[in-house]
């Protein structure tokens, strides 16, 4: 991939994929069950966006609504389909959970991580419900594979959180904020130029690569947009 700043996409399926990448995404996060905040798609739902598409995607690890990993069966579960997903090609991965009092949930994390081999990984917007942000980037600092934290620097958003990813981005290169940040989480347009200006580089949409709702695909003229800004 080149300097240029990352524009990952939501794509729930071939046709998202495909108008994604016409669009200018350089990555895609695969998820289905939107309604459900994004959950992890089939095998065979990836291979097909897999054949379609050249650019590179991270897969959804989540079985269920929310940020808790579930009992040893959940987890047992979600271990397998990541094996399956792995077995079947996908090469970047996107997860997080955190246990009932807001800190990472490293047992769960570490079980998964170990099926992916290596493989480079987002931990999502858990962090924004994270009791302590710092010592979650902390605890999490030395896994394998970890290079990316998708985060709007607030549980409610970009708006709150803009200060946060400020403040954040200020503290690249330290003990647990060596990972590129990808801003996503109700990311608008106008919020590129101050994240630009401080320094940030990566951003991921969802709904705004569709202005016609969940309901419609993504509009490559929509990520055109998108990508057009993010060169600004």
């Amino acid at each position: 991939m080149s300097n240029r700043a990352v524009l990952e996409v939501i794509a729930l399926d071939e046709a998202d994929a495909v108008a994604a990448q016409a669009g200018g995404a350089d990555r895609l996060e695969l998820v289905t069950d939107m309604a459900a905040d994004g959950l992890t798609p089939s095998t065979t739902g990836f291979a097909a966006i897999r054949a379609a598409v050249d650019i590179p995607l991270r897969v959804m690890l989540r079985l269920t609504d929310g940020f808790a990993a579930g009992d040893a069966e959940h987890v047992a579960a979600l271990v397998d389909r990541a094996g399956e997903l792995r077995a079947a090609g996908a090469e970047e991965f996107v997860l997080g959970f955190l246990t009932p009092d807001g800190d990472a949930d490293l047992v769960a994390v570490e079980r998964l991580i170990a099926v992916l081999d290596g493989s480079p990984w987002t931990f999502h917007r858990a962090i924004d419900r994270a009791a302590d942000r710092d010592a979650l980037r902390k605890q999490l600092a030395d896994l394998p594979g970890l290079d990316t934290y998708l985060t709007a620097g607030a549980a409610t958003g970009v708006d709150d959180g803009l200060a946060t990813l400020k403040a954040e981005a200020a503290r690249a290169g330290e003990p647990g904020y060596e990972p590129q940040i990808l801003v996503g989480g109700g990311l608008r347009l106008d919020h590129l130029p101050a994240l630009r200006a401080a320094g940030l580089d990566a951003f991921h949409i969802g709904g705004a690569a569709r202005p016609d709702g969940w309901t419609h695909p993504v509009s490559s003229a929509a990520v055109r947009t998108w990508r057009e800004a993010v060169d600004a």
